[in-house]
């Protein structure tokens, strides 16, 4: 044979031609040629270059015919030796011999057909004048050859690996499915200290939205953030009203807002405000009639394809299809019925992963899909039993195949639906415990598992978060989150990462540090660093080196000195007054707590009177100190009251006066 250019399909052997059709296939072997056919002379002179460059290799590597040829070996001595040795290895040593030539070296044995033409060849290329007996490399013998054929390779198939051997055994797939959920580490972020029922991530994973019962909206930016865990932006966007359902648009430049109040909000990545949809009528009785909705929203969310479009479901009954573009009316109005034709309140909608259909679950325990192509008359898929009535069904997500759907409801239940077979539920999971109406559920993204979380009940410490096989209904795991109700948890398949809300207002985000990508990795690393403030002197130093020490200003070189002397002066400190260190009644003691006490220590006695002594006693011992030194009414008399003059009765001052001599 001659030697072949190697081309970009199949590397295919074939001894049985002969000379003349291994020169046709050497030339038109690889990409063939282009133009004229060269001629015999130009052939020549590849040759003598090829052996040029032969020599060449072989005087600088001590090799010869690099590439080109392969050596010429004893063949039958080489099978007999490998006959021997096939022998002599033990059943773990041939399994192993036969991985690895089947990893490694493909040689031809002369136990295969001469018809298989499409066999591949990999390595080396065969020599030129290779005759149909001779072989390359030391052959493989039979009872190996077959042996590793079998184990090696599955039935039905030469040249491909089955299922089974990619997958494993039902066993390592369950095994597989606990490790896939990324719960090797966790960050836990603060969002406040009330429940948090409304969760979002942006669909490329860069940011996270988190809303609560307590009117708050906060938007994490895991780019932006350090290890510290904070939000760049928190804001009220619905007033005085509980944040129930949060979604990014699925080109991540808008979030839709649903909250206690009957409009619902669109606001921008950065939280400012977009749209705000129009409220209805309350006094018309037929709610098609109305452009907007007229009581409390329950949930609402984004069309998975077109843009612009998203649905809100209410209280008053309905269910409302929404454009950006006209925010001032709904697009369609969908009015889900009970069984006697009364209408009933949707709890949750969703769109399927597809969006040609709308689904919704009522407060009647039914769940109703309409197609989203035609009108929104009549229903496509109903189920009245769904969930036990006058209980509010919570979520329903589709899987992302499409062709599975599970619901949680109130009645302490999951269910998992196929779609093909709309009747039964596949499989109930009970004893799950839910006390918010916003608690959800979701697929994996592989569609091999389901979760949900639970609400605590008397007795339990930590509420959990469970995950259930999709296949054998069996529970996987549970990851125990906090001493506190879990809501909601999303599994973001970019990210690779779970986030959870939780009812005492922390979000926690699992992550995995092999699998798991961006996202809260990148908060993790970042250090967080302490900005320190820039102070700034209010006044100017006015300097007077030849000044009075009395007027003279001490020279402050650094500000630090100057705080901590004025950290010492009670006057710019504004030191507080120092606590009474004796006495009862606080600082009201000082001076008496009443204004009898208040007049006897400052204006009455100086001293303590005795109980035991008489009273007439105590006050006539001041009497003669009363007329010597007056204190309360003739000082204050004393500058205006006029000197008295009294009249003598008698000329010689003794005996009663005479009635009939004349007064002068």
């Amino acid at each position: 044979m001659n030697k072949k250019a190697i081309s970009f399909g199949k590397i295919s052997l074939n001894v049985k031609k002969t000379q003349e059709e291994d020169d046709e296939v050497s030339s038109t072997s690889g990409f063939g040629t282009f133009g004229r056919t060269p001629i015999q002379e130009h052939k020549e002179i590849e040759e003598i270059a090829d052996d040029l460059e032969n020599q060449h290799v072989h005087q600088v590597m001590g090799i010869k015919n690099f590439g080109k040829k392969a050596k010429n070996f004893d063949v039958e001595a080489m099978v007999e030796e490998a006959r021997k040795s096939a022998q002599e290895a033990a059943k773990r040593k041939l399994e192993e011999e036969a991985s690895k030539s089947d990893e490694t070296e493909k040689p031809s044995s002369s136990s295969q057909n001469d018809d298989d033409e499409d066999d591949e060849v990999i390595g080396p290329l065969p020599p030129p004048n290779l005759k149909q007996d001779e072989e390359i490399g030391p052959p493989i013998p039979a009872d190996l050859n077959s042996k590793a054929s079998k184990k090696g390779k599955p039935k039905g198939s030469d040249n491909e690996d089955s299922y089974d051997d990619l997958s494993g055994s039902d066993e390592e797939e369950v095994l597989t499915l606990e490790k896939r959920i990324p719960n090797s580490h966790e960050v836990e972020m603060q969002h406040g200290t009330k429940a948090v029922v409304a969760l979002a991530v942006d669909p490329s994973g860069a940011r996270l939205a988190t809303g609560s019962i307590d009117y708050e909206v906060s938007f994490w930016d895991f780019a932006g953030m350090d290890a510290s865990m904070r939000s760049f932006r928190t804001l009220q966007p619905c007033e005085n009203h509980p944040i129930k359902a949060l979604q990014y648009s699925t080109t991540g430049d808008s979030i839709l807002v649903v909250s206690g109040s009957a409009q619902a909000k669109v606001l921008d990545r950065d939280g400012f405000e977009v749209l705000e949809c129009v409220k209805g009528d309350q006094y018309i009785a037929d709610m098609a009639k109305t452009k907007g909705h007229t009581a409390s929203l329950n949930s609402g969310c984004w069309h998975p394809h077109i843009r612009d479009e998203f649905m809100t479901c209410a209280q008053d009954g309905t269910l409302r299809l929404w454009m950006t573009e006209n925010p001032k009316q709904h697009k369609a109005v969908i009015k889900p019925r009970q069984q006697g034709g009364l209408k009933t309140n949707p709890t949750a909608c969703a769109f399927s992963r597809d969006g040609n259909t709308v689904a919704c679950g009522c407060y009647d325990g039914s769940i109703q899909m309409w197609d989203h192509r035609k009108n929104f008359v009549n229903t496509t898929t109903l189920l009245r039993d769904a969930h036990q009535k006058q209980t509010e069904i919570c979520s329903i997500a589709y899987s992302y195949l499409g062709s599975y759907l599970t619901s949680r409801g109130n009645d302490d239940t999951l269910k998992l639906w196929d779609l093909r077979n709309f009747k039964k539920p596949l499989h109930v999971f009970p004893d799950l415990f839910s006390r918010y109406e916003q608690t959800d559920c979701s697929f994996s993204p592989d569609d091999n598992m389901i979760f949900t979380g639970e609400s605590l009940q008397r007795g339990q410490d930590v509420g959990r978060l469970r995950f259930y096989n999709t296949k054998t209904f069996e529970l996987v795991t549970q990851l125990e989150v906090t001493k506190s109700h879990v809501i909601k948890a999303i599994w973001h398949a970019k990210l690779n990462q779970l986030f959870v809300s939780c009812g005492n207002g922390v979000v926690k985000c699992y992550y995995d540090q092999k699998r798991s990508l961006r996202g809260a990795k990148l908060c993790v690393v970042k250090t967080h660093r302490k900005k320190h403030s820039v102070e700034v002197m209010s006044s100017q130093q006015i300097i007077t080196p030849h000044a009075l020490p009395l007027f003279r200003q001490e020279k402050l070189r650094t500000s630090k000195k100057r705080m901590e002397k004025d950290r010492l002066d009670p006057l710019k400190s504004r030191r507080p007054d120092l606590p009474i260190t004796s006495g009862q009644g606080g600082r009201v003691a000082a001076s008496g707590s009443t204004l009898s006490s208040f007049v006897i220590r400052n204006l009455g006695l100086s001293k303590r009177v005795d109980d035991e002594q008489d009273p007439r006693e105590a006050i006539l011992k001041y009497a003669k100190d009363a007329e010597e030194n007056p204190f309360w009414v003739a000082p204050a008399y004393k500058k205006t009251q006029p000197k008295a003059i009294f009249q003598n009765t008698t000329e010689d001052g003794d005996g009663p006066s005479d009635p009939k001599k004349p007064k002068t």
